[in-house]
C-alpha cells in the first residue's frame, strides 16, 4: 500500500484502527513533495515541522480516544487563505515576508477537525489568473504534462491533489479558480455557494464572487473536506445562517428520477471536439443510472464573460487599494513622499495581470462610466441569476462542460489576455448568481484530462455532490494518475 495514494475516505478507517499513523503518512508526503515538487512548484513553502508536530498530536489525541472529523489527515491550502505564523502571500511580491497573526476561519475549522497542513500552495497573483502562470513566484505545471498550466487561479491546490503530494487541498473560486484547475488536472473541485463557507481570513479579490472550497481526488473526499468548513461565521458578513446538512449521507441515494438540464448555450462552437465527446457521454452515462436530461436555454450565457470582468476587476480595485506601502507589505525603499510611496509600492509590487486587473475595474467605476459600465454589468448579472433560478426550477441539476479546452501549454496565451480569459468561459455565470456547482473527471483528450460540471442550487450541495457521486461509481476516471 502507498500512503499517498490513499483518498481521505480510505485513509480514515486506517488511522482509526492503528494500521497506520498520522506521522508515518504525512513523512510519506513530506517524501513524495520533496522528490517530485521541484518539477510541480504546486507548493509555494512547505510547513514540514509544522505538519509533523500535528500529525504527532493527532495521534496522541487518537490514542487517548478522543475523535475528530479529519484527525490526523495532511492537507494544503492556497496561498491566500491566511495561516496564523505562516507566510502568505496570494502569490505576489507585494506580501512578500507577511506572517499573519491569525487563522482563517477555514484553517481555523481544519485544526478543530484534526487535520494536519502540509503547507502553502501556489496560485495566479491575488487570485487572478487562469493558469498559475501570473505568480510572482514562478507558474506551476500540470502533473499530466510538465509543459503545461494546471489552470488557475487554484492550480498548486489542484496540482498538489492530483500528483498526490497532499490527501486533498483548499482553494478559491471567484469565477472558476477551482473547478477550472481541477478539470484541467483530472481531480474533482468543488464550488460551494456563496455564503456556505466563512471567507474571514481570505485575501480578498472580488468580495461578492470569491468563496473557497475543497479540491478532492474523489466525490466523496469534497463532501467530508465541504463538512468540516462549511457552517455559518458571525466574522463574516456575508455567510449565510444555513443548515449545514451531512454531505456524505445521501451519496448513493442515486440519480434515478432526476431531470438534469441541459443548457444548450454551453455546448458553443470553438469548444474543443474530444471535450464535447466526453461531456456527452457522462450524458449518456446518467441516462443509463436514470435520470432525465432536459435541454433548457440561459439566454444570458454569452453576457457573463464582459459582466465578469467589469465587476471582478472594479472589486479587485477596491480591495487592493490597501496595498499601498504604507500600513503592511511590500513598500518601496527609494520613496520620497507618500505619493512616490504608492507609485514605486505599486508598480513594484504588482505584476502585470493585477495591474491590467486593477486599471480596468478603477475605468468601470470611475465618474462618466459608472452608469455605463459598472451599473449596467450589475444589471445583466440579475439577468443572469434569473436565467439559474428558471432552469433550476425545470431540473434537480444542470449538467455543462466545465472547460472548452485540455490544459493548455505554458505560455501559449501570455500575449492575449482574451484568450485566457476564455478558459473560463463556462464556470463564470455560477458565481455571479452566487449558487454552487462541482467539477469532475469524465475522460481524456490527446492524453489529458476532461473534466464535466454540475451545477445545483442555492444551498444544495447535496444534490450536485449526489449526481457527481452516480457518475463518479459508474466510471473510472477518477482512479487515472498522471505518470510521475
Amino acid at each position: 500500500m502507498k500512503l499517498h495514494e490513499l483518498t481521505i475516505h480510505e485513509a480514515l478507517p486506517l488511522l482509526a484502527h492503528g494500521e497506520i499513523t498520522s506521522v508515518a503518512l504525512t513523512e510519506a508526503l513530506l517524501a513524495r513533495i520533496a522528490a517530485l515538487d521541484p518539477q510541480i512548484h504546486a507548493y509555494l513553502r512547505v510547513t514540514s515541522d509544522l505538519a509533523l508536530a500535528q500529525a504527532r498530536d493527532a495521534d496522541e489525541r487518537r490514542a487517548r480516544g478522543e475523535a475528530a472529523p479529519l484527525l490526523g489527515i495532511p492537507l494544503a491550502i492556497k496561498d491566500v487563505i491566511c495561516t496564523a505564523g505562516v507566510e502568505t502571500t496570494a502569490g505576489s511580491r507585494i506580501l512578500q515576508g507577511f506572517r499573519p497573526v491569525y487563522d482563517a476561519t477555514v484553517v481555523q475549522r481544519l485544526r478543530a477537525a484534526g487535520a494536519v497542513i502540509l503547507g502553502k500552495t501556489n496560485t495566479d497573483e491575488f487570485a487572478m489568473g487562469s493558469s498559475t502562470e501570473h505568480s510572482a513566484y514562478g507558474p506551476t505545471h500540470n502533473p499530466w504534462d510538465l509543459e503545461r498550466v494546471p489552470g488557475g487561479s487554484s492550480g498548486g491546490s489542484a496540482a498538489a491533489v492530483a500528483a498526490s503530494l497532499c490527501l486533498g487541498a483548499f482553494g478559491s473560486d471567484t469565477g472558476g479558480s477551482i473547478r477550472q484547475p481541477a478539470a484541467y488536472c483530472g481531480v474533482v473541485g468543488l464550488k460551494p455557494t456563496y455564503g456556505r463557507v466563512s471567507r474571514y481570513g481570505l485575501i480578498a479579490f472580488a468580495s461578492s464572487l470569491d468563496q473557497i472550497g475543497p479540491i478532492a481526488k474523489d466525490v466523496t473526499d469534497a463532501a467530508l473536506l465541504l463538512q468540516a468548513v462549511a457552517g455559518h461565521d458571525p466574522q463574516d458578513a456575508t455567510s449565510a445562517d444555513e443548515p449545514v446538512p451531512d454531505f456524505a449521507q445521501g451519496l448513493a441515494d442515486g440519480v434515478r428520477g432526476m431531470r438534469l438540464g441541459v443548457p444548450r448555450e454551453y455546448f458553443v462552437d470553438g469548444m474543443a471536439p474530444g471535450v464535447r465527446q466526453m461531456v456527452e457521454g457522462a450524458l449518456d452515462v446518467w441516462r443509463s443510472l436514470g435520470a432525465e436530461t432536459v435541454e433548457v436555454s440561459m439566454p444570458h450565457t454569452g453576457y457573463a464573460l464582459p459582466v465578469y470582468y467589469l465587476l471582478a476587476p472594479a472589486e479587485a480595485s477596491a480591495n487592493l487599494a490597501r496595498f499601498d506601502g504604507i500600513r503592511y507589505g511590500y513598500a518601496h525603499p527609494e520613496a520620497l513622499d507618500i505619493w512616490d510611496a504608492y507609485r514605486l509600492t505599486r508598480a513594484e509590487g504588482f505584476g502585470d495581470e493585477v495591474k491590467r486587473r486593477i486599471m480596468l475595474g478603477t475605468y468601470a467605476l470611475s465618474a462618466g462610466y459608472y452608469d455605463a459600465y459598472y451599473l449596467k454589468a450589475q444589471k445583466v448579472r440579475t439577468l443572469i441569476k434569473r436565467d439559474y433560478d428558471e432552469a433550476l426550477a425545470q431540473c434537480d441539476a444542470l449538467v455543462t462542460p466545465t472547460t472548452p479546452n485540455v490544459a493548455f501549454k505554458i505560455g501559449e496565451h501570455a500575449e492575449d489576455p482574451l484568450e485566457m480569459y476564455l478558459e473560463d468561459i463556462f464556470t463564470l455565470s455560477l458565481n455571479l448568481a452566487g449558487v454552487c456547482g462541482i467539477s469532475l473527471p469524465c475522460g481524456q483528450s490527446d492524453g489529458l484530462p476532461v473534466g464535466v460540471q454540475v451545477q445545483g442550487r442555492a444551498y444544495d450541495e447535496a444534490t450536485i455532490l449526489r449526481v457527481a457521486y452516480a457518475y463518479e461509481q459508474a466510471t473510472s476516471w477518477h482512479g487515472e494518475h498522471p505518470p510521475l
